[in-house]
């Protein structure tokens, strides 16, 4: 039975936290370099996939191998190829007149942020580089390059600290761990696959079920079988998403010609996206709680 720990990471120091930015920002330049390189390679009017496949990988892995790892920047290329062959399967979908299930055109897999105007600090490490050891004393430890552990004045794995406690800390087999940092809560967080007995479960199943109307002005009007109703508006957020578009284009019709962006805009496009982003993860952790109690 597969299920997923996820918990949050502290740097035991603040070199170490220097050092796991370095390790993040590195793997998200990795991705958006192989990315653009599938982009380029990529026709959307005959809808050809083979091409996207030629790139060259492997230079890109001798470039970042000593700063990630090997085995990191491995898992970084092939989690990118596992986004572009869903791309392509959900594109299939899209225009297969039998299936229903894609009802928009969906787009190839986007950049982590870009070098300017700072790149999303996401990677992910495979199943046999990292350690995780439970207890009073949680802690994580993962593998980085030679690069980084001399650029930093570091030796072995670096060890970070777990807040929390696992879902799931029996567990069989783990998987490949994503990590990133949460912006909205300044928190490094960690997801980690797992495999556990089918016996086991963190809660028994529930009796009662909640259906839920996903919209834009209300974002979610959710009915249980235990006669409760919870809804959740949307239009506050929705004009307040508006309102700043309305503002970046403005902008944009006053940028001389040839530039197409600025540094305030540049802002307001990621104060939109924080603020959207952290409406639904707080919609969605309410809603869980609400119904968890229930």
């Amino acid at each position: 039975m597969k299920r997923t720990n996820t918990f949050a990471v502290r740097p035991l120091s603040h070199n170490g936290e220097q050092l796991l930015r370095d390790l993040l920002d590195a793997s998200a330049a990795l991705w958006n370099e192989i990315n653009y390189e599938r982009l380029m390679r990529y026709n959307d009017e005959d809808g050809f996939e083979g091409d996207v496949w030629d790139a060259n990988t492997g230079r890109f892995e001798g470039k970042y191998k000593s700063v990630l790892g090997a085995s990191t920047a491995q898992q970084v290329i092939r989690k990118n190829s596992e986004a572009w062959r869903a791309f392509f399967r959900l594109k299939n979908q899209y225009h297969d007149p039998e299936d229903t299930s894609v009802t928009e055109h969906p787009e190839p897999p986007g950049f982590r942020g870009n070098e300017n105007d700072g790149r999303q600090l996401k990677g992910v490490i495979r199943n046999d580089a990292y350690t995780v050891e439970w207890g009073d004393c949680s802690r994580l430890e993962i593998l980085v390059g030679s690069e980084l552990k001399d650029r930093h004045d570091h030796t072995g794995r670096l060890r970070l600290e777990i807040a929390g406690d696992p879902n799931w800390p029996d567990y069989e087999d783990q998987g490949r761990l994503d990590l990133w940092y949460d912006e909205t809560d300044s928190t490094f967080r960690a997801s980690q696959p797992v495999t556990v007995s089918d016996d086991a479960r963190d809660t028994p199943l529930a009796d009662e079920t909640a259906a839920l109307d996903i919209g834009a002005n209300n974002l979610v009007a959710c009915t249980t079988t235990t006669g409760e109703q919870y809804l959740y508006e949307g239009r506050e957020l929705f004009h307040r998403f508006r309102d700043t578009t309305r503002e970046i284009a403005r902008l944009q019709s006053k940028l001389e010609e040839g530039r197409y962006s600025s540094q305030r805009i540049r802002r307001l496009y990621r104060k939109r996206t924080r603020r959207r982003d952290h409406a639904q993860e707080a919609l969605c952790r309410d809603l869980l709680e609400r119904l968890y109690a229930e």
